[in-house]
This record gives C-alpha cells, sequence and structure tokens, in this order.
C-alpha cells in the first residue's frame, strides 16, 4: 500500500483518468493506449524527482523515511519507468510526426508553456524554484495538471491528424474546471504542513489566513469557479441532467472534505482522501459521459 502511494503511482493513475475524462469532455477521440502509458510513466517520474534525494532529519515525514529506506529500489524503477517513456515516445512518433513539422510558433509555444512550468516547479535552486511562491504554488500545481490533462490528448488528437492546435471555448472552460479542482486540493493538502510551515515563515494560504478563513474564503471561491467553469460546458453542449448531476458529485465531496479539515489527519487520509477526489472526479465525469 505504501508502495502504491509513497511510489506516486496512484498520482499517475489519477493523471490518466482525468485525461480520459477531459477527452470525453471535449468529444474528442481517445488518443490510444501508448499515449496513456506514456502519460503514466512520465507522471511517476516527475512526481518521484521531487522526494528521491530526501535524507532524514528531526523533521523528516514518514514518506521522506520510507524514501530514504526504498532509494535502490526507488531508482531502477525511475530508470526502469524512464526507459519505458521512451520507448512509448518513439511507438506514438510516426503518428505525430507530420503534424509536429507543421507546427507554427504559436502552436509550439501552447504545447511547451505546461511542460516548461512543471519543469520550473523543480526549479535549479531553492530561489529559481516555483516550489516556493507561496500563494502561487498551488496554482502553479493546478496550471501544469490542468494543461496535461485538459490540453494535451487534444493536441495529440491534432497533431495525429495533422490539424492546427486549436482550443475552442470548451476546452478553455474544462481547463478552468480542472485547474481550480487541482489548486483546492492543493491547498487543502498545504493544511497538512501548517506547522512546519508556520514555523519555517512560509506564506501558504493556511498559515496566512487561519483554517477556517481558507476554507470559506479560499477554497469555496474557487470550488464554485471551478464548477461555474462546467456549468458553461454543460450549457454549451446541452448536457442531459444527469450529465450535470453527475459531474456535481465530486465538488460537492471536494467541499465536504475541505470542510472536514478542522479535525488532524494522517499523511494516508491526505493521500487516500483528498488526492482520491481527483480519482472520483475522472469516474463521475466519464460515467456522465455514457448514453444510458
Amino acid at each position: 500500500m505504501k508502495s502504491f502511494f509513497y511510489g506516486n503511482y496512484f498520482y499517475a493513475i489519477c493523471v490518466v483518468a482525468l485525461s480520459i475524462e477531459a477527452a470525453l469532455q471535449q468529444q474528442i477521440h481517445l488518443a490510444p493506449i501508448v499515449y496513456y502509458l506514456f502519460v503514466f510513466c512520465a507522471a511517476t517520474v516527475y512526481y518521484t524527482k521531487a522526494y528521491i534525494s530526501e535524507s532524514v532529519d528531526t523533521t523528516a515525514n514518514e514518506r521522506s523515511i520510507w524514501y530514504v529506506k526504498n532509494r535502490k529500489s526507488i531508482f531502477t524503477s525511475q530508470v526502469l519507468l524512464t526507459c519505458l517513456m521512451a520507448i512509448f515516445g518513439l511507438l506514438m512518433l510516426p503518428n505525430i510526426i507530420a503534424g509536429i513539422k507543421n507546427l507554427n510558433t504559436k502552436s509550439i509555444a501552447i504545447i511547451l508553456v505546461f511542460p516548461v512550468v512543471g519543469l520550473l516547479y523543480y526549479g535549479f535552486t531553492n530561489k529559481l524554484s516555483l516550489r516556493n511562491t507561496h500563494w502561487l504554488k498551488p496554482f502553479v500545481i493546478g496550471f501544469v495538471w490542468a494543461g496535461v490533462v485538459t490540453f494535451f490528448p487534444l493536441f495529440y488528437i491534432q497533431l495525429q491528424t495533422n490539424t492546427s492546435i486549436d482550443l475552442s471555448l470548451t476546452s478553455c472552460l474544462l481547463f478552468i474546471k480542472n485547474l481550480m479542482f487541482v489548486t483546492v486540493l492543493c491547498i487543502m493538502f498545504d493544511i497538512k504542513d501548517y506547522a512546519t510551515d508556520y514555523n519555517q515563515h512560509l506564506k501558504t494560504f493556511v498559515v496566512s489566513f487561519g483554517l477556517r478563513k481558507t476554507i470559506f474564503y479560499i477554497l469555496l471561491p474557487l470550488t464554485l469557479i471551478g464548477f461555474a467553469s462546467f456549468i458553461g460546458v454543460a450549457f454549451m453542449k446541452n448536457f442531459s441532467l444527469f450529465r450535470i448531476l453527475m459531474n456535481t458529485i465530486p465538488f460537492i465531496l471536494l467541499f465536504a472534505v475541505a470542510y472536514g479539515l478542522h479535525k488532524r489527519r494522517s499523511i494516508f487520509y491526505y493521500l487516500c482522501i483528498i488526492d482520491g477526489l481527483m480519482l472520483v472526479k475522472a469516474i463521475c465525469g466519464c460515467i456522465g459521459m455514457m448514453n444510458f
């Protein structure tokens, strides 16, 4: 169980599930399975990078200790997954090479902005890292997640069919929905580190405003913005009441879980329940797009 969550395989599953949900809601063809395998490997490697160099000190948490104890097997896994990424990338390349050759500068910029921001999140030094942007940090994470799961399946299909990179209003609204959802989860996750962040004078939302104000003045408005973005898509696409209700469930659960954070929780609560809301959202979204 620890390997599944601490090893970031659950995050990778969430990325794949949200990508499938976004593709269905944009009513585009699902990308081939090799694409999702590539995304799974990339997400696991990316998130593991943040912890692979962890060292145990007096403030180390349970996850950091697990990484130190399993450093050799984690390194092996990173090498294997990187090799698999290269193989899957080469398998996809023939299908999209023509589309890549015809990309203009604007299209290249749109595609690259998300991986570039993702790389800058780790940065080169502590001062040149987007991880230290305090209030902006959750939005940076949400921006990258939303871009990868919402736009990248669309980009792949457009490259595969050798059509120009184009973002519709529907895609942009779904991007905002996913951006707000993941950002809220990130802010909720910061609540776990309140004591550490407070002692280190890190200006997270919960340190700056306190728990209650963070929940009602930050989390609730962001949740409503995300939900309103989906409602915009629902009216544009004439979604049925069933589809709307299915996509409402994750937002209700999101705020319910946020309100329940008044109690101190274990790290597994955050990994299973809070991050698990991403999987719930993807499942509800996919079921909502089915024709019954």
